[in-house]
């Protein structure tokens, strides 16, 4: 087996990455006021070895913020604070993703801002709590079922969000529709119980994602628009339901159909979610004939057999990126990976825990 592909250049939409490293996207909560800063772009620029960096989930919309502290890209300061972001990835000669994120359901008033809703396919409260800043944990809230008129412009945001993201020169953006937010949440009949033409069949559940992401391929290119889905994932209360692999079915035939660059499958078993059948993602594979990116529990052996095998073309990686800042560099060189992890520094608010982990120290190792 070749065991350098990892390392070799690759092909995404109309961008050449250096290497077949993604950095998956990772919330981190240090957006002060939803506005992306020079912390931010510190952490990013520390990263910027990977092939591709993808962000932490942003709100392509006041409506579409959840935790605290996300970064958002729906006004001008925002996208002011992502060029140096932008800037600094581009400085080392690295590229980035966007990824929008519109949280719907999970979400919480007191993480939002004056005069928003929180919007669902279907008033179905989730299970469970969310952090907020004023109050600690707190129960989801029911959220509001969406009109007509709300999927006409949260579509919208979408376009502009789109937009305003190549305006503060990323390289294209990620719909997230994975982990149980907004897209997702069409796409689940436990979810979206709708009666309308975004509810029911396979092909109404599948609608509203499938039009977000032509939409966002239309206004700033398909090879600039990827996807990210979750199938079999049970993030934010999406519990399995008996036509999941009929859905994804019908959903990669749709993108593939869309040309969009990438779809991004995770899979969250090794952090104790069950596992994404290996079918769904030789299904996926087969319907997709663009670039897919597999997410979930990698290391380097197992990253150079997916990618040798022609199951992905890239391979994301997450908390590893977390306290190895230079995996890149350590992968290539067989050096160690670092341990020290503090997961309690996860979503706080300043750079401990964020841009502090060092990088390998070849003068520590005994030679």
């Amino acid at each position: 087996m070749n065991t350098n592909k990892l390392f070799t250049q690759a092909k995404l939409g109309d961008e050449i990455l250096q290497n077949r490293i993604v950095m998956a996207p990772m919330t981190r909560c240090r957006a002060i006021g939803n506005i992306p800063n020079e912390l931010m772009a510190e952490y990013y620029e520390q990263r910027s070895a990977a092939g591709l960096i993808i962000t932490e989930g942003t709100a392509p919309s006041a409506n579409g913020l959840g935790y605290a502290r996300i970064p958002g890209i729906f006004n001008d300061a925002q996208v002011q604070g992502w060029k140096k972001t932008t800037s600094a990835v581009h400085g080392n000669g690295g590229k980035i993703f966007l990824q929008l994120m519109h949280c719907g359901r999970i979400s919480h008033p007191l993480n939002m801002n004056a005069g928003t809703e929180i919007l669902a396919p279907s008033a179905i409260k989730p299970a469970g709590q969310m952090w907020t800043d004023a109050k600690q944990m707190q129960d989801f809230p029911i959220p509001k079922e969406m009109t007509t008129k709300d999927i006409v412009t949260t579509k919208a945001e979408y376009i502009t969000a789109a937009e305003n993201a190549i305006a503060a020169r990323f390289d294209g953006v990620e719909l997230h529709g994975a982990n149980g937010y907004l897209l997702e949440e069409f796409l689940s009949p436990v979810s979206n119980t709708r009666q309308d033409e975004y509810g029911g069949s396979i092909e109404n559940r599948c609608r509203f994602v499938i039009e977000v992401a032509s939409a966002v391929a239309e206004a700033i290119g398909k090879d600039n628009t990827g996807i990210r889905l979750s199938p079999y994932g049970v993030a934010s209360d999406m519990p399995h339901y008996p036509e999941i692999d009929a859905t994804y079915d019908y959903l990669s035939k749709q993108l593939n159909e869309l040309d969009i660059a990438y779809i991004h499958l995770v899979d969250h078993s090794a952090m104790g979610a069950p596992a994404v059948p290996i079918e769904i993602k030789k299904l996926i594979r087969n319907n997709f004939k663009n670039s897919i990116i597999l997410c979930g529990g990698y290391n380097k052996e197992r990253a150079e057999a997916d990618i040798e095998s022609g199951l992905a073309d890239l391979i994301a990686f997450g908390r590893p990126f977390i306290n190895n800042p230079d995996l890149v560099e350590r992968m290539a060189n067989n050096w160690a990976l670092s341990t020290a992890l503090h997961m309690d520094l996860f979503y706080t608010a300043d750079e401990k825990g964020y841009t502090d982990y060092p990088i390998y120290d070849s003068k520590l190792v005994l030679v």
